[in-house]
């Protein structure tokens, strides 16, 4: 269906017999998470005044990105009314994709204890598309089913409630995940409940795996095939665990301990390699087995919270920012705002720059969407930037504003700007952004 919907898209967008194809953005970087933009007919740079607007629709704050499908594009928000509060309003949103006009919200009521209260302004995770359903995640737990077309409540659970889940310190931010019609969820409960898989269409459990002894971190899971089968990769602060999708029976485990828990980054996986970042955890490059399931460290570097960790050591410590792999070399930015290369085969630097984010601060963010040979960055400046990446160097193409940071509470260190920490979605030629004020919508298609 998504194929056909695309199809009519690109044939509208090309107008004058110009082929162009387009798409929606259902989950978390895109579909399958890849965080690659297969769009073409896209603009080479961008205008001299910006991006030409097509709405903005005011929301409220929140850190979750937008998902876009069947002509409606999903949000995430909420309401708390200072930073004294800890009661909050959180709700799901959907907008007319075209118009931006509101189609309907629901609402529900949370409370924020516990949390990292500086932090703790909305919902963490994208929400994911399915059909007739949008699935949301609140940030203390709250998974709900919506149908996309009314809001109406088709099934729900709350986490801490139901599983006795420990919420971690800056919420709960695991987008759920689509395979077949299991609903995969980092849940952190017990017993053994930190990953679990519900029936998609009524929210009765399948299976659940994983002791919750460790909090349940933060880092978004994927699936990928390796060693003949698909593996369900879930990266929590103690271990990286490979998981039969629709058993959740375990087929590996590597321990990786991840200091404070904090591993929002998703894990990269390219070929036989797969790799995994965090600012306190330090940097694991992993080779899979070819032949069964499995893996082995290929290399690895130490995490800022490790004695032997200098600012000069060749290894990548992202913090939010989820890396990228192209041909022998990783691509990202480190919780310090460096823009670094490293080989693949080594972990050792290849260059460096602070040309992408303008200054060394710490937990500095930016998204990488690939399209094509290029790449469409976000930094959590506000700035958007077309580059390229090569053993030689990094090649910026254009850049320009496209969102104003208006987190309420949080600045960088070193210069004091606002941050804005959210992962736009890339749909039908246009990225949709949001702010803690608005939801925007922007064509990025060539002439406009």
């Amino acid at each position: 269906m998504r194929f056909v919907k695309s199809w009519i898209v690109g044939l509208v967008l090309s107008g004058c017999g110009q082929w162009l194809y387009a798409d929606d953005w259902p989950e978390w970087r895109g579909t399958g998470r890849r965080g690659v933009l297969e769009e073409t007919g896209l603009i080479d740079s961008f205008p001299e005044g910006g991006l030409a607007v097509a709405w903005r629709t005011p929301i409220r704050s929140g850190y979750s990105g937008p998902a876009v499908a069947g002509g409606r594009v999903f949000i995430t928000d909420a309401y708390r009314p200072d930073l004294t509060s800890t009661a909050v309003n959180e709700r799901a949103v959907a907008v007319d994709e075209l118009t931006g006009d509101v189609l309907w919200t629901y609402e529900w009521a949370t409370d924020y204890a516990g949390l990292q209260l500086v932090y703790a302004i909305g919902p963490r995770a994208t929400p994911t598309v399915d059909g007739d359903l949008v699935y949301v995640l609140g940030a203390m737990g709250n998974l709900l089913a919506l149908d996309v077309e009314t809001g109406s409540v088709r099934w729900q659970k709350d986490f801490a409630r139901e599983f006795d889940t420990a919420v971690p310190s800056w919420g709960m931010a695991g987008a759920p995940l689509i395979d077949g019609d299991r609903l995969i969820c980092l849940v952190g409960g017990e017993p053994n409940a930190k990953m679990m898989a519900f029936d998609k269409r009524n929210g009765e459990e399948i299976w659940r795996a994983l002791s919750s002894d460790w909090e349940p971190g933060y880092s978004q899971p994927i699936i990928i095939e390796a060693g003949g089968v698909r593996q369900l990769i879930a990266w929590h602060p103690r271990d990286i665990s490979s998981l039969n999708p629709e058993t959740g029976e375990i087929y590996w485990e590597v321990r990786h301990i991840v200091d404070m828990g904090i591993n929002p980054a998703t894990a990269v996986w390219s070929g036989r390699y797969l790799f995994f970042t965090s600012q306190y955890g330090g940097a694991r490059m992993l080779v899979l087995d070819e032949a069964e399931p499995g893996a082995r460290v290929l290399w690895e570097g130490v995490g800022e919270s490790d004695p032997e960790y200098g600012r000069d050591f060749n290894t990548l410590n992202s913090v939010i920012s989820t890396p990228v792999i192209q041909g022998g070399y990783v691509y990202g930015v480190d919780g310090h705002g460096v823009l670094r290369s490293l080989d693949i085969e080594t972990g050792q630097r290849v260059w460096e720059t602070e040309a992408l984010i303008g200054e060394s601060t710490n937990w500095a963010t930016a998204f990488f969407v690939k399209n094509g040979d290029r790449y469409f960055v976000n930094t959590d400046s506000g700035d958007l930037v077309i580059a390229t990446f090569s053993p030689e160097g990094y090649r910026e193409i254009s850049r320009t504003r496209f969102i104003e940071p208006t987190h309420p509470y949080v600045r960088r260190r070193q210069s004091g700007t606002a941050v804005n920490w959210s992962h736009p979605a890339y749909a039908n030629g246009h990225i949709v952004a949001r702010n803690d004020e608005e939801l925007v919508r922007l064509s990025l298609m060539d002439g406009e």
